[in-house]
């Protein structure tokens, strides 16, 4: 209750009167003394809770823009703001990047949970054709005896028939298997999911790429948490992989606590 109405009165009385002062000592909007005061994912951040929680429809509806929209949408919030081009020249172009951004991710969740919500399908050829392509790229020098064969346990899966370990990943948790082994690359496939979805994962993609954030960024951040949970098991020398869970549990706390930092880019090193 408390946290509701301080939120109804922050919303309401105290940012507006706050950004009222700061326009009349300045000259500038909130928009405009953002892109002066801060950069990388802190600026786009900033930008689009700036847009989320003004009263304007014009600055609401730029965090849902479409791409092929952003330049009209660039001039509406200018015309809406009174910002004129030749007085703050930077303004068009920083706009343009933050919206890039905010509404890629939004795209990227999408895209990532239509791919998610397909089941794997064994009558599939598609499928099947994928999950063959990952026995040989796992096992070249040993070839598959049968679709469903005791073999599949030997890197990774819990069972013979590989179709009933992928459960809430969908045919997603498959696609980045083409990456890694089977368990612990659905779970890692969880966690870079979970991430994106409870927007965790913002301040890294705001900070790494410079326009709209796509699929192919998702699985790099996917390779990263593989290639790290690795290491993390290996330094952290669990007693046996009946462990996994917590030691998974605790590998994720770690990732979100480095995702909080601003300047936070989770890349492999080369």
């Amino acid at each position: 209750m408390f946290i509701s109405l301080w939120e109804f009165f922050y919303g309401h009385f105290f940012r507006f009167w706050m950004k009222w002062v700061l326009r009349q000592m300045t000259g500038k909007c909130e928009l405009q003394r953002i892109f002066d005061t801060y950069g990388g994912a802190q600026r786009t951040y900033r930008i689009e809770n700036s847009l989320t929680y003004s009263k304007s429809k014009v600055l609401q509806r730029a965090t849902r823009v479409a791409e092929s929209e952003l330049d009209r949408c660039v001039a509406d919030i200018m015309k809406e703001k009174k910002i004129c081009r030749e007085k703050d020249t930077s303004f068009q172009m920083c706009m343009r990047t933050c919206l890039l951004q905010i509404s890629g991710y939004k795209q990227l969740y999408q895209d990532v949970e239509n791919v998610r919500k397909k089941p794997y399908d064994s009558g599939n050829a598609q499928h099947e054709k994928l999950l063959l392509k990952l026995w040989s790229l796992l096992m070249p020098t040993k070839k598959l005896k049968a679709r469903i064969s005791k073999q599949w346990v030997d890197i990774g899966f819990q069972g013979d028939d590989p179709k009933t370990d992928f459960r809430g990943m969908g045919i997603l948790g498959l696609i980045n298997l083409v990456y890694s082994y089977a368990i612990v690359g659905i779970n890692l496939t969880e966690m870079a999911y979970s991430l994106l979805k409870s927007e965790a994962l913002k301040l890294h993609l705001y900070n790494f790429v410079p326009g709209m954030p796509t699929m192919e960024h998702f699985q790099q951040f996917y390779c990263y948490l593989v290639y790290e949970f690795d290491k993390f098991w290996r330094e952290e020398e669990p007693e046996s992989i009946m462990y996994f869970n917590l030691y998974r549990e605790k590998f994720h706390e770690k990732i979100k606590g480095l995702l909080m930092d601003y300047n936070t880019v989770l890349t492999l090193k080369t």
